[in-house]
């Protein structure tokens, strides 16, 4: 490994060259050829924009440089014409290249990353008997890489970024959906498109080696250098793709179901919800094959198990009468996947492997009123077919339904995913507390890796000695606060807000897992347990439209829903280092309990002023603090001069309930907050069909002004009904689109 690389080493080096010609920016020069890996090759290095810069290493095949394959994750295939580009005898010389300039020696190969002010940020530089590559580590943490893998700070790791369920300690990380997006929290970003291969994190010099000799070229690197945190996501998003809208519904609780009794029972279980007026807006039903009894008749079949839907069209017009939404799930068999659904499947005999094909498949079961998809699987699949079925899942149901948002719930996917509207679960976890700890890290950095739609199976998906309703509880707490807010897993009815009071646990369908157990039949009436999962049900559907805002903030700048510390306060070391809390959106804090038998939670609040959610407390932050907690507490910050729209308790996204949006105000420091609405549903937003209330607080003139956001409009109703609350004053207000100021001393 190389030595670490500081400006001074690197100006020596460079000024010993300096009577050396550069070679010129544009032409080829023909002298002895630069090899990589044994091979011909020449360099490139184009502008994506002022923060970020393309160096591509391309191999030579008949005196033409052989051009980046595409997987599919890029928006497009390039973003300008390079501003250099190298063969020959490659000596030590500058190119600028936007904002940024790079600095290239020759033996052996390096390329030093500058900022505009000579400051050097990164140093990448090539090992020519391995074919790796190697980087500086720094001394931050390094965060991103995807979901899964080593958490949270990725330095001190090796991490072979094997994707799919046997990536990397399932039990406790979840499935691995590895990216070679690589964020450096003292302002750089790296993301290695080709090739793809195993990163080592372990010394002061961080060491990329491709899978294999044969993969060494080409080498297709993207460098971001930014302090601003929000910029660094801006950047990613420009490269591999800005979030779409899911469905509004899908950002309420989704009941996940297993083996099923029969038709009564999937009955009884929708009905239950609405007696008990537990809120719920997704059914979900899990395939046979994977349980003994599922909603088809064997694993990948596309045909209805008559034992538990006889009459499907019925019975999910009975589902949608209550108000709900059915999602199935669903097996692809073949370890490849080529083709896009617009393509009509011309095959004489179906081919699971050709996705025009595969979605015909669906398209029977979509037309009698499925809402989504859960396609489960997938591991063996390389990285160009999961985003084909990402990518099929998105443009599969549009075929049949154009104006209506798709949903689908993945266990595989790549960088680009988020172009397709794809959730993303954590995979089949054990029911442990350290798995709890980990997956809020690890849906952190899937946040931070442009994947914003994430969730686990709350209660984790094996049940094991240490499944309680306690542990129950604190996990449910914390899929409130997960963009994807669903119960699954074995002893599945143990998964339902009311199954820890009936004392039957399910079928219970554990034996092939090595630790698993189920609950003594004495632990299963706990009462309590129900009353607060209606708590943070009530809360979560409260809390839509503030988590809808955030939602569109992410579909149009790329910051992530569930938020690391790191990209509001980059300059304080301690909130970037924190693994165990997060923001929800840019005003909340969040910080699940993560220990058994807890009385206190021990919160790190970031630097200005704080309230506690529950109790209005105010926090002066910038240190530690102890939070007591009983069971049914979650501690919850808002972030000074923060605006926070809550909404009436609904028992379904689309309720209409004849009460008016609250605005809560948390004084302390001015805060500006756009409140977002569109129909929830369609794809007219795209059209200018979307309203925006652009609230603005004034915290020394105690006063809060409302006007209709540019580029948006009024949309039903056209008079809004507003209570504004600052502590115990209240005042009420109507919004038609005109101005609005209210004082509030």
């Amino acid at each position: 490994m190389r030595a670490h690389w500081d400006r001074r080493q690197v100006l020596k080096r460079l000024a010993a060259a300096a009577g050396a010609l550069a070679l010129p920016r544009t032409g080829v020069a023909e002298e002895a050829p630069l090899r990589l890996a044994g091979r011909d090759c020449e360099i490139q290095i184009a502008p994506v924009s002022e923060s970020t810069l393309r160096l591509s290493i391309l191999p030579l095949k008949d005196g033409q440089a052989v051009p980046v394959p595409s997987n599919g994750c890029l928006v497009r295939e390039s973003w300008a014409s390079p501003v250099a580009r190298l063969r020959g005898r490659v000596r030590a010389q500058e190119i600028r290249c936007g904002k940024l300039r790079v600095q290239i020696e020759p033996d052996p190969l390096a390329f030093s990353f500058l900022t505009s002010d000579g400051k050097v940020v990164q140093q990448l530089a090539e090992d020519r008997e391995s074919g790796a590559f190697s980087f500086t580590t720094g001394d931050s943490p390094l965060l991103g890489l995807g979901e899964g893998g080593p958490q949270f700070d990725r330095r001190g790791h090796l991490d072979a970024m094997v994707s799919g369920q046997g990536g990397y300690e399932l039990e406790t990380h979840g499935g691995r959906l590895p990216i070679p997006w690589i964020i450096g929290t003292s302002g750089w970003a790296l993301f290695f498109n080709q090739p793809f291969g195993t990163f080592d994190f372990q010394g002061a010099e961080s060491r990329f080696q491709p899978a294999s000799a044969e993969d060494t070229l080409p080498l297709d690197v993207f460098f971001i250098a930014a302090l601003e945190p929000a910029t660094i996501m801006a950047e990613y998003a420009r490269l591999t793709g800005r979030p779409e809208k899911p469905p509004l519904w899908s950002l309420g609780y989704q009941q996940s179901h297993r083996t099923l009794a029969g038709r009564q029972e999937i009955l009884h279980e929708a009905q239950t919800f609405r007696d008990k007026k537990l809120p719920c807006d997704a059914l979900i039903y899990l395939g046979t094959g994977f349980c003994p009894s599922g909603w088809n008749t064997e694993n990948g079949s596309f045909v209805w198990n008559s034992r538990v839907f006889p009459e499907p069209s019925e019975m999910l017009s009975e589902l949608h009468r209550k108000n709900f939404r059915a999602v199935l799930h669903v097996v692809i068999l073949s370890d490849r996947l080529h083709g896009r659904v617009s393509d009509p499947c011309r095959l004489a005999a179906f081919d699971e492997a050709e996705a025009s094909c595969y979605w015909d498949e669906h398209r029977r079961d979509f037309a009698m009123g499925v809402d989504g998809w859960w396609p489960d699987e997938g591991d063996p699949l390389d990285i160009a077919s999961r985003l084909i079925r990402n990518r099929m899942y998105w443009e599969g149901p549009q075929m049949d339904r154009p104006n209506q948002r798709p949903y689908a719930l993945h266990r595989n996917g790549y960088a680009g995913m988020q172009r397709y509207g794809g959730f993303l679960w954590s995979g089949d976890v054990y029911s442990t507390w350290e798995t709890l700890r980990v997956q809020v890290a690890n849906g952190i950095n899937t946040g931070l890796s442009g994947i914003p739609y994430w969730g686990t199976d709350i209660g984790g998906f094996v049940p094991t000695p240490e499944f309680t309703a306690e542990l129950y509880v604190r996990w449910f707490q914390f899929g409130a606060f997960c963009p994807l807010f669903r119960c699954h897993g074995r002893a599945w009815k143990l998964r339902l807000p009311w199954g820890w009071d009936t004392g039957d646990p399910g079928p219970t369908e554990i034996s092939h897992y090595e630790g698993a157990a189920i609950p003594d039949s004495s632990q299963l009436h706990n009462a309590k347990v129900e009353p607060i999962c209606r708590k943070y049900l009530e809360l979560r559907y409260r809390l839509l439209p503030y988590l809808y805002s955030a939602v569109h903030e992410c579909s149009v700048s790329g910051m992530p829903i569930m938020r690391a510390l790191w990209l509001h306060y980059r300059d304080d070391a301690r909130a970037v280092a924190c693994a165990d809390e997060y923001l929800w959106g840019r005003d909340i804090l969040v910080a699940p309990v993560l220990e058994k038998s807890a009385a206190v939670r021990r919160v790190y609040l970031p630097r200005g002023e704080w309230h506690d959610f529950w109790t209005g407390e105010r926090f002066v932050g910038g240190r530690e603090i102890e939070r007591p907690v009983d069971l049914e507490t979650i501690p919850l910050y808002v972030r000074a001069g923060a605006i926070l729209p809550l909404g009436p308790v609904k028992q379904f996204t689309s309720e209409k309930v004849a009460e008016p949006l609250t605005v809560s105000l948390y004084d302390g420091a001015d805060g500006s907050f756009l409140l977002y609405e569109d129909d929830g549903a369609s794809f007219n937003y795209r059209k200018g069909e979307w309203m925006g209330i652009q609230m603005n607080w004034n915290d020394a003139q105690r006063k809060l002004t409302l006007r209709l956001a540019e580029r948006s409009r009024m949309v039903p109703p056209l008079r809004r009904e507003i209570e504004v609350q600052l502590g115990e004053s209240r005042r009420a207000l109507v919004f038609d689109g005109t101005p609005v100021e209210v004082s509030l001393r």
